[in-house]
């Protein structure tokens, strides 16, 4: 079976460190960055939540500043070129199976923050999520 180079690879980025550094990771692994996606998941932001205020942003705003900072991060030499950026809201882990599945992606590169005992079960974990639930096979990079 012929693992690289993978045409479609999805990266999620949630701006760390962590999730950057996969974006460089999966870059070694396809052909051009034409070939490679980034995905942010936001939350949802219903009236009611804290944090909500009198003046809700509106998903369209929101999706222009998380494309905006998206478009930040890759503008370095090291990821110059690659232009699939992609926004979505609701559960990230769920989301980015969903995309990748809608999208033909090959590959999911991902990074896992490490969190155990406590800090998992109340953060959960997204790379666990997506793993889970991909179609595709996951590549979960640790620190």
């Amino acid at each position: 079976m012929n693992w690289f180079p993978k045409k479609k690879v999805l990266v999620p980025v949630d701006f760390s460190d962590e999730s950057l550094e996969a974006v460089d990771v999966a870059l070694s692994l396809v052909d051009g960055t034409t070939n490679l996606h980034v995905i942010h998941v936001g939350p949802k932001v219903v009236a009611g939540d804290p944090g909500f205020g009198w003046q809700p942003l509106e998903e369209l705003t929101r999706r222009g500043q998380i494309a905006n900072t998206m478009t930040e991060c890759v503008n370095q030499p090291s990821k110059r070129g690659i232009t699939k950026l992609h926004v979505a809201f609701g559960d990230p882990g769920s989301e980015i199976a969903r995309f990748a599945e809608e999208n033909g992606m090959e590959l999911i590169v991902i990074p896992s923050h490490g969190r155990s005992g406590l800090a998992r079960v109340w953060l959960g974990s997204v790379a666990e999520r997506v793993l889970r639930l991909a179609h595709c096979p996951v590549l979960i990079l640790r620190n």
